[in-house]
């Protein structure tokens, strides 16, 4: 026979648990909630400012002046050559910038540092401005993060909220945001995503120098490099 006090030990037991799931049930529906509004705030912010950015364009086109576009933070570099025989100096900085293997992509802030390390290694890389299309699309269909030097999927919103949480990035959303605007916590974001693994781009990559008048594919692409991505992503 059980003793007298052991029914009653089971039941606190029994509703802790349930109070457990009950609170874990509620943070996830607020979660969700709490998602898709900030969704719906990123997309309204990117779309007044392409409206912003089009208007700005037609006023100095009608009043004849020159217009200047507001300066890029954020660069995509991708290594595209440079496997055999390559200078130690050049093997250093693509360690220093997660690049070790050919396709490779990641995500960089624009400064001097940055752009005197990919001057140095431009023969080898295609670097540019990405667009929101571009890392949206980069993040959802190439997304994994680094943690503990293994490479998991992006599947789980919990991943992101456990690891990012404290920096307030809880979901796919708030990673895109964050480096689409180089925010405060962009270095913490680069860090959490492991480097992304392209496929060789649709078409190739042509192998004859470029002549007079044609545009190189290696080096700084611009804006062109979300034509590039869509066709390795």
């Amino acid at each position: 026979m059980a003793p007298p006090g052991a029914i009653t030990s089971v039941v606190p037991e029994i509703l802790a648990k349930r109070r457990k799931r009950d609170d874990t049930e509620k943070r996830t529906k607020a979660n969700s909630k709490n998602i898709f509004k900030k969704a719906e705030q990123y997309v309204t912010e990117f779309q007044l400012e392409e409206k912003d950015s089009i208007r700005l364009k037609r006023d100095t086109k009608s009043k004849k002046v020159l217009h200047c576009p507001p300066e890029q933070k954020l660069l995509f570099v991708i290594r595209i050559k440079g496997l055999n025989k390559v200078h130690p100096t050049t093997k250093k900085i693509f360690q220093l910038l997660r690049l070790k293997q050919i396709n490779m992509g990641v995500f960089i802030r624009v400064n001097a540092a940055t752009l005197g390390l990919l001057k140095q290694v431009e023969p080898f890389i295609a670097f540019g401005y990405p667009n929101m299309k571009s890392v949206k699309e980069l993040i959802y269909k190439r997304g994994y993060a680094k943690i503990k030097n293994t490479r998991i999927p992006l599947t789980d919103n919990r991943v992101i909220e456990q690891h990012l949480g404290k920096h307030g990035i809880i979901c796919m959303e708030d990673l895109v945001h964050e480096l689409i605007t180089v925010g405060k916590s962009f270095s913490h974001v680069t860090k959490f995503l492991y480097p992304m693994k392209l496929n060789s781009p649709l078409g190739g990559l042509a192998q004859k120098k470029p002549q007079s008048g044609e545009v190189s594919q290696t080096g700084n692409q611009a804006e062109k490099i979300n034509d590039l991505i869509r066709r390795m992503n």
